[in-house]
C-alpha cells in the first residue's frame, strides 16, 4: 500500500544516516503484555523466570524504572508509538476503533519516511484512526485476527472456551458518570486445552521467524515488531509449563492481598481492586504460577527471535528492544490486572542491545515509554523528531552520560471511556498520586517501595507533596493546552 500523501508524513521525511561506515541498522521490536518490571533477573523454583532476556540484558543496557505512559494496553501502546501522552494523541482508554485519536505520526511511519522495511506480527493494538495498518505499507503483517482464523481452521474453539464461567467476572464502572457492569478476565489459572503450536505466541513467532528471514535479504534495513499476548489473562497455561512454577513454591510479595495504609477510599470500587475480590492466599499462588510460566513462554519466544536474527547474519546489526505495555498487580494491594497507578502495574522492563549500545549496564533513572520514539530515531541517526514528550535516551545507550532525573508522569482515565481519573508523577525516589475525587497519596520508595504507606498530609514531606502537585498541575494545564509536558525535552 503506497504512503497516503495527505498524511503528515511529509513533514519529517528525511535522509536517515543509518549506512554510515557501511553499518545497517535494522530493528526488532518486541512487546509482551501484562509484563512485571521485576521478572527481569527474578528466580522462583530454583530456576530463572526470563534466562533469554537476562542474557539480552547483559549484553545490553537494562533500564530498571521504566514507567508505561498508563496502565492499560491501547492507550500504553499509542503512546509508545507516537512519543505523545494518552492526551495529546487522543487515546485515553481503550478506544478500540480510535474514533478519539488525533492526528499523530508514528514510529512506524518515521520508520517508513526513513527508507526502512516494516514488518508487523502480533497483537495489533495501536488504535489510532486510522488503524496502523492503513497509515503506511507493511511487507509483513500477521495479527490476531490471522490467529483467529488459523484455530478455526484446526477445530479449536476459542470462544466456547473463554465464555466459560471461572475465567470471566462481571465488575461495577463508572463511565461518563453511569455505573455499568462490564466482564473482565479473572485471576482463574487452567491448562491450554490445544496443542503448543496453537499458541498464539506460538504463531506470532513463526510468522516472525519467516517475516525476519525475508526481511533480511532486502536491501533496506528492516524494522521488525513483534506484539505478544502472554502474559496477559486468560491464564491459560501449555502443558509442558504448567507446573514450571509449582503454586506452593511461589514466593508471594508481603502486600499481597492487603491495602496501604492511608489508601483512598475509592480505590476499592476500581476494576483492579473489584477482580481481586475472593480470591485467597491459594488463588494467588496459582494466579502467579500461571503468570510467572507465560512469562518464561514470552521468554522462550525472545530467545527464538535472537537466534533467527544469528542465523541470518543480521544479529550484530540489529537494535533490538524489549518492553511491555503496563504491569500487573497479581494480589500486591489486593488487586489483580492494572487499572491503577502502583508499581506493579505501572512499572515495565525495558532492554535495549545492538549497534552503538554500551553493554552490561544497568540504569536507575526513572524514564518513560515516552522516550522510546525519540530515542529510537536518534540511535538510527535520524533527525530528532519535534513536538514530542519524551526524551532521548541515547547518551546513556551509549554510556556518553549519565540520565538527569526529570519528572516522569503517567495516568489512567478509564478503561471503556472517561471515568474517575488519576494522575501520577515520579521524581526521583518520590511518587504523587493525584486523584481529584479523594485524597492524594505520597510514596516514598526507598523506604517504601510496596508502597504501603501513604505520607500524603505528612508535614515532615509538606514541601516535596507542594512540589510535586504543582507538577502534575503543570502537566495538566499542558495536556489541556496540547503542550509538552515538563518532561518534555
Amino acid at each position: 500500500m503506497a504512503v497516503d500523501p495527505n498524511l503528515p508524513i511529509k513533514v519529517f521525511r528525511q535522509t536517515v544516516r543509518s549506512h554510515i561506515n557501511g553499518l545497517r541498522m535494522n530493528l526488532l521490536f518486541i512487546t509482551s503484555d501484562h509484563q512485571r518490571a521485576d521478572s527481569i533477573g527474578m528466580n522462583q523454583s530454583g530456576r530463572p523466570v526470563t534466562p533469554h532476556l537476562n542474557a539480552l540484558a547483559a549484553d545490553g543496557v537494562h533500564f530498571s524504572r521504566v514507567y508505561t505512559a498508563c496502565p492499560l494496553c491501547v492507550p500504553a501502546r499509542a503512546a509508545m508509538a507516537t512519543g505523545m501522552r494518552p492526551a495529546r494523541n487522543g487515546v485515553e482508554w481503550n478506544d478500540w476503533q480510535g474514533s478519539h485519536a488525533k492526528e499523530c505520526i508514528t514510529i512506524h511511519e518515521r520508520l517508513a519516511a526513513a527508507g526502512y522495511a516494516l514488518g508487523h506480527t502480533g497483537m495489533d493494538h495501536v488504535r489510532l484512526g486510522p488503524r496502523l495498518r492503513e497509515r503506511t505499507d507493511f511487507a509483513v503483517w500477521l495479527d490476531e485476527v490471522d490467529h483467529e482464523q488459523y484455530l478455526k481452521a484446526h477445530g479449536c474453539d476459542m470462544g466456547a472456551l473463554e465464555a466459560s464461567g471461572p475465567f470471566r467476572k462481571k465488575v461495577q464502572e463508572t463511565i461518563d458518570g453511569e455505573v455499568r457492569s462490564n466482564d473482565y478476565s479473572t485471576a482463574h489459572m487452567a491448562e491450554w486445552p490445544f496443542a503448543r503450536e496453537d499458541f498464539r505466541d506460538e504463531f506470532f513467532t513463526r510468522g516472525a521467524e519467516s517475516a525476519i528471514t525475508e526481511l533480511a535479504r532486502g536491501e533496506k534495513p528492516f524494522a521488525m515488531f513483534v506484539n505478544y499476548w502472554a502474559p496477559h489473562p486468560p491464564l491459560y497455561v501449555p502443558p509442558d509449563l504448567i507446573n514450571l512454577f509449582p503454586p506452593e513454591e511461589i514466593e508471594l510479595p508481603a502486600n499481597v492481598g492487603f491495602v496501604a495504609v492511608g489508601e483512598p477510599a475509592n480505590r476499592r470500587l476500581g476494576i483492579a481492586a473489584q477482580l481481586s475480590e475472593g480470591v485467597n492466599e491459594e488463588g494467588w499462588r496459582r494466579a502467579w504460577s500461571a503468570h510467572l510460566a507465560l512469562t518464561h513462554l514470552v521468554d522462550q519466544q525472545v530467545g527464538r527471535l535472537l537466534q533467527v536474527l544469528e542465523s541470518n547474519g543480521c544479529g550484530d546489526d540489529t537494535l533490538v528492544v524489549f518492553t511491555s505495555d503496563h504491569g500487573e498487580h497479581l494480589g500486591q494491594h489486593a488487586m489483580y490486572q492494572k487499572m491503577e497507578l502502583y508499581e506493579q502495574a505501572s512499572l515495565v522492563p525495558l532492554i535495549v542491545r545492538g549497534p552503538g549500545v554500551t553493554a552490561g549496564q544497568q540504569v536507575d533513572v526513572p524514564v518513560s515509554h515516552l522516550d522510546l520514539v525519540p530515542t529510537l530515531m536518534d540511535m538510527i541517526g535520524a533527525d530528532a523528531p519535534g513536538g514530542l514528550d519524551g526524551r532521548s535516551l541515547a547518551p546513556a545507550l551509549r554510556n556518553e552520560t549519565e540520565l538527569d532525573i526529570v519528572p516522569v508522569f503517567t495516568q489512567f482515565t478509564g478503561n471503556n471511556g472517561p471515568s474517575v481519573a488519576r494522575y501520577a508523577v515520579i521524581l526521583g525516589d518520590f511518587k504523587l498520586i493525584l486523584d481529584a475525587s479523594d485524597r492524594s497519596e505520597l510514596y516514598d520508595l526507598t523506604s517504601d517501595p510496596l508502597e504501603m504507606n501513604n505520607r500524603s498530609g505528612d508535614p515532615k514531606l509538606a514541601d516535596m507533596e507542594a512540589g510535586l502537585t504543582a507538577q502534575i498541575r503543570q502537566w495538566l494545564d499542558g495536556n489541556e493546552q496540547g503542550k509538552s509536558g515538563p518532561s518534555a525535552p
